[in-house]
């Protein structure tokens, strides 16, 4: 499934050394703009001890978890929307992506220098915010133009809806908002799709911090929740440098010890993993068995049909039925015979609506 994040932010925030512990593809991290030119696209194992604890119930030949692509996306400055700096790869990188991890510098450190030569995450945010507005902007009036005539002689039902969509878009941006800030009705919600608007994104805001305020966050923090409650958006908590001293640690022991150090149990790392999934709207079913033990991704709200389609296009052609076995009843009953024996397997039809963590098995003629 080719949904990829992308990794932005001003130059110097820590977004190519938080790629760097995402991806085995090393992006030049480095003190100066611009170090990151081309985007790199790292594929990032998804976490998930579901598949292990299935693993060692089923003990296969092989184990496949699920993966996503992340983007490291070059940083922007101001008048990226009029072609400064790398603004227009910048703004076609981001086009390419379907979530944005916007990384905000929220620590001192006097040896790394700030574009903006002082530290305000909130600011830094808001620049990278106008710049993808006026994008947008000159995106919406570029359509608007189109449909226009259409929507006024009221006979094109269709083009009136646009229109008046368009027109609430042009409305939010002009007072310095994103688009993902409207509330739409579903057939809004499909038309902002089709826009492919970078304000529309889902995003998610990753609070680089110093080590000391990996637990509690800091004011620089704070501020951006505050920035960003009216946002449909999340905030995370992270260190990059942290999390680069943790990914040289190859001491499963050693690297458990260095996150007690830090107080907490689970790297920063892994949780912007699965918080990036999230963001994509990814769930994840299983299939298992003496061969393989594998993790699949689906769209939430996938049909059975559908999902069977992830593994093979034939799969989805043919569909005749899904043998559906919940996480939660195989590990309790230990296998997929206990589970069948129990009455604990079901089998769906063409209408199921696959579940995160389904244990599935597709029956299909082609």
């Amino acid at each position: 499934m080719a949904l990829k994040c992308g990794i932005v932010g001003l130059p110097n925030v820590g977004k190519s050394t938080l790629f760097n512990c995402l991806s085995n593809a090393k992006a030049q991290s480095a003190n100066f703009p611009f170090c990151t030119i081309e985007p790199n696209v790292g594929v990032i194992t998804v976490p998930d001890e579901r598949i292990n604890k299935l693993a060692e119930l089923v003990i296969p030949d092989k184990i496949q978890p699920t993966t996503i692509e992340i983007v490291d996306i070059a940083g922007l400055v101001k008048g990226a929307s009029k072609g400064e700096g790398l603004g227009n790869k910048f703004l076609a990188n981001i086009r390419e992506t379907d979530a944005i991890i916007h990384v905000l510098r929220c620590f001192e450190d006097e040896n790394i220098t700030h574009v903006d030569e002082t530290i305000n995450p909130v600011r830094d945010k808001e620049t990278i915010d106008i710049e993808l507005q006026l994008k947008d902007l000159e995106t919406i009036e570029s359509r608007v133009k189109k449909v226009e005539k259409l929507a006024q002689t009221g006979k094109d039902r269709d083009a009136k809806v646009e229109f008046v969509l368009l027109k609430k878009i042009i409305e939010i941006l002009e007072q310095g908002k994103s688009a993902r800030e409207l509330e739409l009705d579903k057939e809004e919600t499909v038309l902002m799709k089709s826009f492919q608007l970078l304000t529309a994104k889902p995003i998610l805001y990753a609070c680089n911090v110093d080590e000391a305020s990996i637990q509690g966050g800091n004011d620089y923090v704070e501020a951006v929740r505050e920035a960003v409650k009216n946002e449909q958006a999340e905030v995370m908590v992270i260190s990059a440098q942290a999390e680069a001293e943790i990914a040289e640690l190859e001491d499963i022991e050693e690297r458990q010890e260095f996150l007690e150090d830090l107080g907490i149990t689970v790297s920063g790392v892994n949780k912007l993993i699965q918080k990036a999934y999230d963001l994509l709207e990814l769930e994840t079913y299983f299939t298992a068995g003496k061969i393989e033990v594998r993790a699949w991704t689906y769209k939430k709200g996938t049909k059975a049909p559908q999902a069977a389609g992830v593994i093979h296009t034939d799969f989805e052609k043919g569909f005749i039925r899904a043998e559906v076995i919940k996480y939660d009843d195989f590990v309790s009953l230990g296998s997929e015979t206990a589970v069948k024996e129990a009455g604990k397997m079901a089998v769906e039809g063409k209408e199921y609506v696959v579940q995160d963590g389904d244990i599935m098995h597709f029956r299909f003629n082609v």
